[in-house]
């Protein structure tokens, strides 16, 4: 139902509810009007979190690897460094702020976890447009042009496409989460990154998706543009020490076999072409 409309359903309909997965939220890294982001990604959330407290729902919500900004403070999910956090865009703002607060609230819901997903991708995201993720616009740019653009470096250390991220398949996602609902009483509250710990190229992404459909790549290296380039992140990879810490084992799977089942079990089948700018 539209979003405006739960909190009347809910008390009209009164419904048992054993878990609440709260994972909408504005995610739009280019819009930068502050009071967008406090109503849906802080004060909504707020209203969730106390409905699963007065409740005593346990409650799964999604925070993100926008929080670490520039990586200046590591990417450890440690509650100590949250306050130190400088996200990039309002966007990671909202999901620090909110991350902030739920550490500091007194009244919480029994069980509380929020996800900070890294490079997350797969099937479902097409209605995100801008912001769904490279992998899709990608592949879309090849079937559209025959080749992929990936940013030149900008770093002496770093070569051009050998920018890294901590790519995760939406599946692999999943079954994290499933496993903290599976496993809430055993679990300490608190943050906890959702990445698969091992941060790869965009060079590397981008020969899979080639991989993925028969093609030699074709990868042209184009300027970062200068109103991202000082803000633009180099590396990305989940520390996922605390994860394991709580006995979730889950083998994530490999760069290459996601992007191929993403691509030729959903893109190629259901066509989805961006048509967006």
């Amino acid at each position: 139902m539209e979003r405006d409309h739960l909190f009347n359903w809910l008390e009209d309909n009164t419904p048992k509810i054993d878990f609440f997965f709260h994972l909408g939220a504005r995610t739009d890294t280019t819009e930068f009007k502050k009071d967008i982001f406090d109503k849906l990604n802080v004060q909504y959330s707020k209203d969730i979190w106390m409905y699963c407290a007065m409740e005593e729902i346990p409650l799964f919500y999604a925070s993100s690897a926008a929080t670490y900004g520039l990586g200046e403070f590591g990417f450890k999910d440690d509650h100590n460094i949250v306050e130190s956090l400088k996200p990039l865009n309002p966007y990671g703002d909202s999901k620090n702020d909110f991350d902030k607060w739920a550490l500091q609230e007194f009244m919480s819901p029994p069980s509380w976890f929020g996800f900070k997903f890294f490079n997350v991708f797969g099937p479902n995201e097409y209605h995100k447009g801008r912001m769904a993720s490279v992998v899709y616009h990608f592949y879309n740019q090849l079937i559209k042009t025959g080749e992929v653009n990936l940013f030149k470096s900008h770093k002496e250390e770093y070569g051009h496409g050998e920018q890294k991220r901590d790519f995760i398949y939406v599946n692999d996602l999943i079954d994290v989460m499933l496993y903290f609902k599976q496993s809430a009483s055993k679990c300490e509250n608190g943050l906890y990154n959702i990445g698969t710990g091992n941060a790869r190229t965009y060079n590397e992404l981008a020969q899979a998706i080639f991989k993925a459909i028969d093609k030699k790549p074709n990868i042209n290296y184009i300027d970062t543009p200068e109103d991202i380039r000082d803000k633009y992140q180099y590396f990305t990879e989940a520390d996922m020490t605390k994860v394991k810490s709580v006995g979730c084992t889950i083998e994530f799977t490999s760069l290459e076999d996601s992007v191929a089942h993403y691509i030729n079990e959903y893109l190629v089948n259901e066509n989805r072409i961006y048509e967006g700018e």
